[in-house]
Order: structure tokens, then sequence, then C-alpha cells
């Protein structure tokens, strides 16, 4: 004892970190362990964790062979209502989980406004605020209707989807066409010209594209997502790679089935323009990938993770298609100017698909750039997935990152380990402003709320 207050002391501090930066600032050896406590207490059920253990880790490999065997194949182009199963005109699909007009954020309200008067249902935003609010609407999920929409995601009856069949499972995913970024619908803007580009994208676009991939017959996306990792994409909030790569093969059949050469080359231009085109396609790949891997009995995989600007929700494979919900955080975020954290609306959207699926924020290590938004370095952005892999099942051998020495993304979020490690989800996120009819304020970081995980494994839990 009198030996060990004789030498330099080194300390392994397993407390509030703030302890060990004190401890350093008097100039002794301090590491901080990176540890948390679990986010449940209940002995009972962290016990039932562990006499589980073996059926549990059996269902979640299942769920996760079925998830990196699906083959996302982008098969054509259809009007909504023709494809998108339940869809009617009188129904407007909308991100995260389940919510009512009354408790809707502004971004989701801007949208459904704007999408009421797309439609031709009201001719002005009072007339279409009074018609939303009237009951004559029936609004639901995207994803109860085997669909995605990034931000507010809303979907109308006449707007044109993507269609992506998993050609392992057979199932289908359906997304809107990308509109660009800025004051576009699915950040709540619905002026004339948010109105003007979406029929535009429905009258000339859309059948451009149609015509297009007809003449190709599909279009494999996951290998253009694989290709997009290894060029410095994630495919959430950074997709400049995986759209050249869509460009490069869509161009060639947008020309040779071409009927108008001027409105050709406008949707040439308009694709080359925006470079967030390819993000609703990773989205619905995504969806289609983790849709075939719901309802595996005993299995802890987060299959949903969602958000509709105002709740964050989840669902886990062994729950069905319950929604475990929890307050959405408002992102961390780099602000055009003129506009603040003050300014931003709660997270939105459900993009996050991509992250659930792998991609986004759990691939950020592949698009460092994306840091930059918060003013961090490339080391953070590395952190970021390393950090992921803990609260994940396995790994993507196909989506793999330079930067890890080409090692797979982490994948199959097991809600256990979530909980266990007190690390929820990290994402990337666009952000939209409060009020409705604004639209797009900046970009950034998030991390998921604890509560929608704490919440499904305590359900999971009591269902073993």
């Amino acid at each position: 004892m009198n030996d060990l207050f004789e030498n330099p002391l080194k300390v392994i501090n397993t407390g509030l970190k703030s302890f060990s930066d004190n401890i350093r600032s008097v100039g002794a050896d301090s590491v901080h362990l990176d540890w948390k406590p679990p986010l449940i207490s209940d002995a009972v059920l962290l016990n039932r964790i562990k006499s589980n253990k073996e059926i549990i880790d059996v269902a979640n490999r299942k769920a996760l062979d079925i998830v990196m065997k699906g083959k996302p194949l982008l098969t054509g182009l259809d009007i909504a209502a023709k494809v998108i199963p339940g869809m009617h005109p009188k129904m407007i699909l909308h991100s995260g989980p389940p919510v009512e007009w009354k408790d809707m954020c502004g971004p989701t309200r801007g949208a459904i406004i704007g999408a009421l008067i797309y439609e031709g249902l009201a001719s002005t935003p009072d007339e279409a605020e009074k018609l939303a609010a009237s009951g004559e609407i029936e609004f639901d999920p995207c994803h109860e209707h085997n669909t995605v929409g990034p931000m507010a995601g809303i979907v109308s009856a006449r707007m044109p989807v993507f269609i992506i069949k998993n050609e392992t499972f057979g199932n289908y995913a359906y997304c809107t066409l990308n509109e660009g970024l800025g004051k576009v619908l699915r950040y709540g803007a619905y002026s004339d010209e948010v109105i003007d580009r979406l029929r535009w994208m429905e009258e000339s676009l859309y059948p451009s594209l149609k015509n297009a991939l007809n003449d190709l017959g599909g279009i494999d996306i996951k290998a253009l997502i694989a290709q997009a990792l290894h060029m410095g994409d994630e495919v959430h909030n950074r997709n400049r790679a995986a759209t050249s790569l869509f460009f490069r093969i869509i161009a060639p059949a947008l020309v040779r089935t071409s009927e108008d050469k001027e409105e050709t080359a406008k949707v040439l231009e308009f694709i080359n323009g925006n470079d967030h085109f390819f993000l609703n396609l990773s989205m619905p790949a995504g969806k289609a990938c983790l849709d075939a891997a719901k309802n595996i009995k005993n299995s802890s995989m987060v299959v949903t993770m969602a958000r509709n600007g105002t709740e964050f929700g989840i669902k886990l494979s062994g729950t069905g298609d319950k929604w475990f919900t929890g307050k959405a955080p408002v992102p961390d975020a780099l602000f055009f100017p003129g506009f603040t954290k003050e300014d931003a609306n709660p997270d939105i959207g459900d993009s996050t698909v991509t992250e659930t699926y792998g991609l986004g924020g759990f691939a950020i290590a592949a698009a460092p750039a994306i840091v930059q938004f918060v003013g961090g370095r490339a080391a953070d952005a590395i952190k970021y997935t390393l950090e992921m892999y803990e609260i994940c099942i396995g790994e993507n051998s196909v989506f793999q990152i330079p930067a890890l020495d080409f090692r797979g993304t982490p994948t199959g979020i097991d809600v256990i380990k979530v909980v266990e490690k007190n690390i929820t989800p990290f994402l990337d996120t666009g952000v939209a402003h409060k009020n409705p009819g604004v639209g797009q304020v900046g970009a950034g970081v998030v991390s998921a709320p604890t509560e929608p995980f704490v919440k499904a494994c305590q359900e999971f839990l009591n269902r073993l």
C-alpha cells in the first residue's frame, strides 16, 4: 500500500467521463472505460436473455441470412394507385409510425397540403387543410403498404413510383421519385413551383424512365450500392456516386427510347443535377430485403426504423407488425444561412431504412465527407461505424468499407444489444423547417432515442 502511493497513479475510470477528465487535468494518467449501464435493470428480463440466448441467436442468424440473400432489382415504374397495396384516391401515405392529422408535425402537414392540391382534391392551402382535418382522407404509414418515403414521405394516388422486386423472395417495395433538395414536397413545401415540378415528374420524367427501364429490362440496385460504397457514398445522405452510376446505365436507354429530344435532355439534366436521386432507390431496396425477414419467431432483429417528425418508431422481426415508439429527437446539423436549430423540426422520414439495412450512418466510414455537416473529422466517421458493429448481428460482405480494409457494413440491429450496451443507432439525415411550407433548412446527424428500443426489448422478452 505504501509503495502504491509513492508511485505515479494510473487510473481506470468506470464512472462519469468527467471524473477521468479531472484526473488528467492535474497531470495523472487516466483511461476512461467506454461503458454504460444497460437500459433495462429488470433482473428477470435480463436473466431471460441468458436463458434463451441459443434460440434467439438461431432466429437472428436466420433473419440476417434472409436479409443478406435479398436481391433488390428495379423492375419498373407505375402510378401509385395501380401498384401499392390498398392505395385509393383518398388515401395519403406518410413516413414513420401511425399519426393522426391533429398530431402531425409542420413538414408532414405541409406535404399533405401540397399532395391534396397536386391530386386536384383542393385548390388552395386552406381548402386542403380543411379537407385533411375533415376525416375524408385516410392517412396510413408508408411501411404498412410495402412503401417507403424520405422525410415527410407523402405518397398520393397519382404519384409515380419505383417498383423494386426482391428477386430472391419475390416480395416488392415502392418509393416515389426524388424531387431534389431545398423547397420540395417531402420537406413540407407546397408552393406553385413544387406542384409544377411534381406534375412535370408525372408527365415527363416518369414515362421517360419507364420506357428506358423497359428497354433495359431491370437494374441491379444491390450491385450499384456496393460500387457506390467504394466511391465515397453511404447512400443515405450522400448519393453522388450512386446517382452517377445509375445515370450511366439509364442515359443510353433514355436516348434510345426518346420521342422528344428536348424533353429527354431535361430528364437527363434533372437527374444529373440531383445528387440525391438514388436515395429513392436505396430506400425501397433496403425495404424489400428487410420485409422478407419479418415474422421470424424469437428474432430480436430490427426490421423497421422510421420517424414521422413527431415520433420515432421501430418494429422487430419477432414481434410482428407492432410499432414501438418514442419522441423523435432534433438532429445536430449544419444549417442553411438564416436558419438555426430553433427552426428545425424533430427527425423525420423513412430513410432510416438505409441504416436498418446496414447503410447510411452505419456505413458512414465509407463517406467521411458527411461528418463535415457538424464539424466532425474523418476519424469520427470511422468511430461511428465501429460503434455500430457493437449492436449488430453480423456484417454484410457485399457492402464493404474501404477505410476499414473492406470490412462488411454492420448489419442487422439487435434490440437486445442496443439495450445491453446502451448504444442506439447512429443516423445521418436531412432537416426540415418545423413550419409547413418552408422546406429544407439543413442536414446533419442524430442518435436514435432509447425509448422505442427499451419498449421493444421488454415486449420481445415478455413473449419468450
